[in-house]
């Protein structure tokens, strides 16, 4: 017999969920309002792009009219060479713009040095980037790397900035007054206090660096999803502009997926502390 106190274990059934319905209602009325817009209205441009049914049929082909579908090689080496740059850039982005954002929130000498700089970039689109990267790297892969990775960069610093200045400074305080050390409070009190908004960042930055990817691919790259838009644009083969569109979304939402995953299973202690009242 079960202890009383053993806590059940509740599976949800993502169907009887009504979130998951009102996310397939929206998707569902996206693709209606896109086929009506593609078959029904007088507008030409409109009436020059792909129903859904098309793309579909295009991208589930094994043998695809443009040569692009979940059945050819070439999409999945588009698909790996933009999951490497991308989470290249990732994984720069959290190795150089936590410890910036820290600082900047932490020191005041460093905040006044690099904020004034740090904002004035961080408008500049990515786009804007990418001559100057052709001309400071050698090779596509560096540069592209580097376009994507300055997004991903801002969004991350940002965050971790913003984070830590939300940190009460009675904290600092109190961890002074107990003697504690700059690493002291670096590990007791910044970290744990600007998690939540470093894994938002990281989710940020995710998304980011799948965005300015496609810019910097269709501009320097041989291969990738953004090359594969920016050709099929070229080629005139809209089908697989919308298949390229797709995949840049469905594999950028399974990487932010998978960084909230493991963002909500590391600060589990944090919903514990909240839901306890701590």
């Amino acid at each position: 017999m079960a202890d009383a106190t053993t806590p059940t274990i509740t599976r949800r059934n993502p169907f009887a969920n009504e979130g998951f319905w009102l996310a397939m209602l929206g998707l569902g009325s996206f693709l209606l309002l896109w086929y009506a817009a593609v078959k029904w209205t007088p507008i030409q441009a409109f009436n020059r792009l792909p129903d859904p049914l098309t793309v579909v049929r295009e991208w589930l082909s094994p043998t695809p009219s443009y040569g692009i579908s979940i059945f050819t090689a070439d999409y999945y080496v588009h698909i790996l060479y933009s999951t490497y740059r991308a989470l290249a850039a990732f994984t720069l982005a959290i190795l150089l713009g936590v410890p910036l954002g820290i600082f900047m929130g932490w020191k005041r000498s460093v905040h006044q040095y690099a904020y004034s700089l740090f904002s004035l970039l961080r408008p500049v689109p990515p786009l804007a980037w990418v001559p100057i990267a052709i001309l400071l790297f050698p090779g596509v892969e560096p540069a592209v790397i580097f376009v994507t990775f300055l997004v991903a960069f801002f969004a991350m610093t940002m965050n971790t900035y913003v984070g830590v200045k939300a940190i009460p400074e009675d904290y600092f305080r109190a961890s002074a007054c107990l003697g504690g050390t700059n690493t002291d409070i670096l590990w007791d009190v910044i970290i744990p206090g600007a998690m939540p908004s470093i894994f938002t960042g990281l989710q940020i930055a995710m998304g980011a660096a799948w965005f300015s990817l496609a810019a910097g691919e269709m501009i320097a790259a041989q291969y990738g999803l953004g090359f594969l838009i920016w050709e099929s644009y070229n080629l005139i083969q809209y089908p697989t502009i919308i298949i390229g569109m797709a995949t840049l979304g469905l594999v950028g939402y399974l990487s932010s997926a998978a960084v909230r995953m493991v963002g909500n299973r590391l600060m589990a202690w944090r919903e514990q502390r909240l839901g306890t009242g701590g």
